[in-house]
């Protein structure tokens, strides 16, 4: 209980960037000794490029449980950033919906079984014939049924609502509602994220070196309801995420004016 107490007090005193001293010297009561190691390498290698984070208190572990939504402009913010505020809450996972590619990465496989991440196995492999494996890393149970049972259980999870990469640097995707359906039909809220990218100039292209500034926004309460969400109900609680993490992270949303050619150039 007294670790427990002092690491949230070092939460709500955190400054914005960490030196490395406080980040070897964090404490970590929720994990094990490999995991420490690994969170706190991540960290490190994230204070490379994380130039700020806000809102934190908005995800101390006393919140659990809550459905953290952020935007998805690139690859190496979908390890760093968890990793990050893993950290800061003193080692308490949030269970990310990753895509199983990433499981296929040497190393990077291992390291989301150990963040205990929920693997969803709607995108197709590149190249094809990688796809073999795919029956390999499908569970039995839905990714979302996963997800639902986790958020019951107290659990926080991590969406990219984006549903894959955007490197646009001024426009959101609309995104997908599985954020959305799950936070009315559990009543559990909504933590919108915005990463932006404040050292690009006008109409860059995000690159996976890019400074990212992680801006963590007040938790939205879902409308009272019971049961299963209407699909209206889903794509209205759905614009009201977007519309914050397109506040946080500085893109517009709805994407009303993408074409097809620019949706497609956005994405990796």
């Amino acid at each position: 209980m007294q670790t427990a107490c002092t690491a949230s007090a070092r939460l709500a005193s955190a400054s914005q960037a960490l030196s490395p001293r406080e980040i070897l010297d964090w404490p970590l009561p929720e994990q094990g000794l490999i995991n420490r190691v690994l969170v706190r390498f991540l960290a490190l290698c994230a204070q490379r490029q994380v130039v700020g984070v806000s809102g934190i208190e908005h995800i101390f572990p006393e919140r659990d449980p809550f459905i953290l939504a952020m935007n998805h402009s690139t690859r190496r913010e979908a390890v760093l950033v968890p990793a990050l505020l893993c950290l800061r809450r003193g080692g308490r996972l949030i269970h990310l919906l990753a895509d199983w590619n990433f499981r296929l990465i040497p190393g990077l496989g291992a390291l989301y079984r150990r963040a205990q991440a929920v693997t969803v196995t709607r995108k197709p492999a590149r190249p094809r014939i990688l796809n073999l494996f795919k029956p390999l890393h499908r569970g039995r149970v839905p990714p979302l049924e996963q997800a639902h049972a986790l958020l019951l259980r107290g659990r926080s999870l991590g969406i990219f609502v984006e549903g894959t990469v955007n490197r646009d640097p001024d426009r959101l995707l609309h995104g997908r509602h599985g954020a959305a359906r799950l936070s009315l039909e559990t009543q559990v809220p909504v933590v919108p994220l915005g990463i932006g990218f404040p050292g690009l100039a006008p109409g860059e292209r995000i690159t996976d070196r890019a400074a990212m500034e992680v801006r963590i926004g007040a938790p939205l309460l879902p409308p009272a309801r019971a049961g299963r969400a209407m699909p209206s109900e889903v794509r209205a609680w759905h614009a009201a995420v977007m519309g914050e993490i397109s506040r946080l992270s500085g893109k517009s949303w709805p994407p009303g004016r993408h074409t097809s050619q620019e949706i497609g150039n956005a994405r990796e």
